[in-house]
């Protein structure tokens, strides 16, 4: 770091002592603020861990933290928290919230107090994380006032009326890209979503119709929808959106420990895109995404592109709500959580799973992690590959035949790319560092060998770098929503230009023009 530069020896140790004891002391307070039912959830967890990673138990918080994430939107003031040792420090504001319209609460703010509108302020110093969010999250409408210390040392009281804080990240978008004379639509889906509490919340099904009816209202050449880091959702969600690109058919089978295969059909709304279609995974892609582009794949309706194959988790979920199977008389111990259970394997189609395996994409692009193993068959306790009868089905459309012509035209760019040899590279230097297990003892050889790998690394930060003949811009319907607020507008512009300098991307249209050929 250049504050360390022309400092001595001694000075140096003595910055890294103090260092290292804050960071120790600060994880003692987090053990010491451990009540018995975090040390009930770590003994649970470790127990249902040894006979499956994804059987886990939630707390009451953690399963509402859980929901909040599922269905993007919360009760309380928009603004995300971090603990730093004793305090509670705001890290950010979320566009549009409570907390953005108030104008008061910043980043970098420290809470000191929390207050329910009038009532007796409560001391945060000191307190867990959890129970900070607990005292300021609240029902729409109320109030909560924050003693909070800013940045030059004045200490404010901001009083926030809470409301529904809708977050904005977690929902499917749209973009319209382009190049060299083509015009491609583009879908970037986080997850795949819904509010079961809410009947006219938000749903990933209904969002990504939505966006589907902006890209062709404006006329596209091919569609590119993205899936990467897509850890996956609602089964019943993947099963409908499948349906918006297939006629009707099957889209995946469920199976129990005992009884038959379930088929899980498209529900037969009526197709709602035809075009040319490429799939975009990678290999944090897992669950429900890996349905989508497994279906995708076996009906040959597009292309799946992506990491030499996706994360592989290939079994389903339920959760149980403890406090419903519990005997009234012990009511006084709500509320208990949830148990999330495994219940169910998925089956491709063609019969086969994606548990462990994955999907191994038709056109693999080379990413960071070529060269490293990630997925759950490094999980302990996981379960096997298996496959059963396939279903009756038939392809949507023969883009068999085309696949290796694609694929082959796809390397040669590969090849002869610069952006993509350096990321090749990049790779195998990561599984070299990552390989490499020896740490000398000796200051000197250990200073100078840190100096060696942040110049090495410092070669790589070129790989991201805006392309040139690639233009990124909002369907036009949503440009009036974008412009009226200065927060998401600033945000939708950061957006776009990762977009422009996305080379997976651009790859992508390169394949859909190939399409044409």
């Amino acid at each position: 770091m250049d504050e360390h530069k022309g400092k001595s020896f001694d000075e140096l140790e003595k910055l890294a002592r103090e260092k290292v004891l804050k960071q120790n002391r600060d994880w003692f307070t987090r053990l010491n603020q451990q009540e018995a039912d975090d040390d009930f959830a770590i003994y649970v967890n470790a127990v249902t861990q040894a006979i499956d990673p994804h059987t886990n138990y939630y707390p009451p918080a953690e399963k509402d933290n859980f929901d909040i994430t599922m269905s993007g939107k919360l009760e309380g003031i928009g603004a995300r928290l971090q603990q730093e040792g004793a305090y509670t420090k705001v890290t950010e504001i979320i566009p549009g919230s409570p907390s953005a319209k108030q104008g008061d609460l910043t980043a970098e703010d420290v809470i000191l107090k929390v207050a329910q509108a009038d009532g007796e302020p409560v001391e945060v110093v000191d307190m867990p994380i959890n129970d900070v969010v607990k005292l300021i999250r609240g029902k729409k409408g109320t109030e909560v006032r924050l003693t909070v210390k800013k940045l030059d040392g004045t200490t404010a009281i901001v009083p926030i009326i809470r409301d529904v804080v809708i977050l904005e990240e977690t929902f499917a978008k749209s973009a319209i890209i382009e190049e060299d004379g083509s015009r491609v639509g583009y879908i970037y889906l986080p997850s795949f979503y819904s509010d079961f509490d809410n009947r006219s919340g938000r749903d990933c099904f209904y969002d990504v119709k939505a966006e589907l009816a902006k890209l062709q209202n404006e006329g596209i050449d091919g569609l590119v929808f993205d899936l990467r880091n897509n850890t996956g959702g609602y089964l019943y969600d993947v099963v409908k959106m499948v349906g918006l690109f297939i006629e009707d058919g099957p889209i995946c089978q469920v199976k129990s420990k005992q009884g038959l295969p379930k088929l899980h059909k498209d529900s037969d709304e009526g197709i709602q895109y035809t075009g040319p279609l490429t799939v975009l995974v990678n290999s944090f892609s897992a669950s429900a995404s890996e349905i989508f582009a497994a279906a995708i794949q076996d009906y040959n309706r597009g292309v799946v592109i992506g990491s030499k194959s996706t994360y592989g988790k290939g079994t389903v979920q339920r959760f149980f709500d403890l406090d419903r199977i519990l005997d009234s008389k012990y009511d006084y111990l709500k509320p208990l959580g949830s148990i999330k259970m495994t219940i169910q394997k998925f089956y491709r189609i063609d019969g086969g799973s994606t548990q462990q395996k994955g999907v191994v994409p038709d056109i693999v692009l080379p990413d960071q992690y070529s060269e490293i193993e990630v997925g759950e068959r490094l999980k302990d306790n996981v379960m096997p590959w298996t496959e059963i009868t396939p279903a009756n089905y038939d392809n949507y459309a023969n883009l068999s035949s085309d696949i290796n012509t694609l694929k082959g035209l796809s390397d040669s760019r590969i090849q002869n790319d610069a952006t993509f040899k350096m990321i090749m590279e990049q790779s195998k230097w990561m599984k070299e560092q990552r390989d490499d297990t020896n740490q000398s003892l000796n200051y000197t050889v250990l200073k100078k060998e840190e100096e060696e790998v942040k110049e090495k690394g410092k070669q790589y930060d070129e790989i991201i770098k805006e392309i040139s003949n690639m233009t990124v811009s909002n369907p036009k319907s949503d440009q009036p929503i974008i412009d009226a607020n200065a927060e998401k507008k600033e945000l939708n512009e950061e957006w776009l230009k990762k977009l422009k300098k996305d080379i997976y991307i651009h790859e992508s249209i390169n394949i859909l023009q190939d399409f044409n050929l």
